[in-house]
């Protein structure tokens, strides 16, 4: 199952909205001259490569060819049972004359949701589910969200001094990072579904929001990118204006937006979604809702502060990227990373799981998933 997680990590990025899926076919019965220490040998291995493409089960059924029968089948999300861009994997699996089944977990997929499994066994076939079900679910993180709460991933990403800020007290913020970070972050943008940035930020930056890989390499997509604006405020000058007839652009309007700034930016090829709510938070969750309809499974927030005060407020930041530069800037005044209404309490502080660090440059990246603490969990904590 590990081989399997391994090679279904393979496919991030090309595969989304689908699931990331590895699959190893094993036949405990080869070589048949072997001790009882010796383990199974592999017949067969496959992974989801690209959405649209064969399934891990699938191209593992290739690999194997006829030594697939009676074989194990470990794969790392439970099979699917309805035809979609491909026919059902559990049509396939019985029909190969697959013996058992492990699979790290089920499927919430409202066409799958047990009911691969359930045909399985239908047809004999012994079935295991739950090994290395939370290594599975960390995995699948992104596309598991989409489909439970109705929301993309989303993942707040920032530059930051030293100190703290993401700009000085008079908006300059050209370059807190080094050449070498933003070369990484056009990788992250890369797999990328969207990507969003606030009113202000999309004003004082002007940024692009494209994805810019050295040459010689691809993105492995082009990501929707989206300006969260309320007011409808985005210079018709801007660089996002420019290129909105070549490179998806989304502009998230609330009520109060002209009509005229609609007929406007329609025109110039960018699509505009009216938020009818009043509040900014209120209408950020039905922004996320939308991009889910969509199939949007891993959306990156690149600032500003508001914004991602907003998303942090909501308990909607699922994971960060921090790029940390050895600069200080000072300034009370001086622009932090994550504004909002904030956490009262160190007891109440979220925190990082799973926490990389690496060093990119002369610049640290701090990485990982936010855990944000319950009622519950502060009363657990000790003075």
């Amino acid at each position: 199952m590990r081989q399997a997680l391994a090679l279904a990590a393979q496919g991030q990025g090309y595969v989304e909205p689908n699931p990331m899926v590895g699959c190893v076919l094993v036949r405990p019965d080869l070589p048949k001259a072997r001790s009882k220490n010796d383990p199974p040998k592999v017949v067969g291995t496959g992974y989801h490569a690209r959405f649209g493409g064969d399934h891990a089960e699938a191209a593992a059924l290739k690999n194997a060819k006829k030594q697939a029968r009676g074989a194990t089948c470990y794969v790392t999300l439970e099979p699917c049972c309805h035809f979609g861009k491909t026919p059902p994997c559990c049509d396939a699996l019985i029909e190969a004359g697959i013996s058992r089944v492990v699979a790290a977990m089920a499927d919430p997929f409202p066409k799958v949701a047990g009911g691969g499994l359930a045909k399985l066994r239908a047809a004999g076939i012994e079935v295991t589910t739950g090994v290395l079900e939370k290594e599975a679910r960390a995995l699948n993180a992104p596309y598991l969200t989409r489909q439970t709460k109705r929301r993309p991933w989303i993942i707040g990403k920032w530059a930051m001094t030293l100190d703290g800020k993401i700009a000085t007290r008079t908006g300059a913020s050209y370059w807190v990072s080094s050449d070498q970070s933003r070369r990484r972050v056009h990788q992250l943008r890369s797999r990328m579904d969207a990507i969003m940035v606030g009113s202000r930020t999309a004003m004082e930056d002007d940024p692009r929001l494209t994805v810019r890989l050295p040459e010689g390499e691809t993105p492995l997509r082009t990501p929707l990118r989206i300006v969260f604006d309320s007011g409808g405020t985005l210079s018709v000058f801007s660089e996002l204006a420019l290129t909105a007839r070549d490179v998806p652009l989304l502009l998230a309007f609330g009520p109060e937006a002209a009509p005229e700034k609609r007929v406007f930016w329609e025109g110039k090829g960018a699509e505009v979604l009216t938020l009818q709510a009043p509040e900014h938070e209120q209408r950020l969750i039905l922004l996320t809702e939308e991009l889910a309809r969509r199939g949007v499974t891993n959306l990156l927030v690149e600032g500003g502060g508001e914004l991602l005060g907003h998303l942090f407020d909501l308990e909607l930041l699922d994971e960060i990227y921090v790029f940390i530069a050895p600069k200080v800037i000072g300034g009370s005044n001086a622009v932090v990373p994550v504004g909002g209404f904030g956490i009262d309490s160190m007891r109440k502080a979220a925190r990082l799981e799973e926490c990389r660090t690496e060093l990119i440059g002369p610049d640290v990246l701090v990485s990982g998933r936010l855990i944000y603490r319950s009622k519950g969990d502060e009363a657990k904590q000790e003075p």
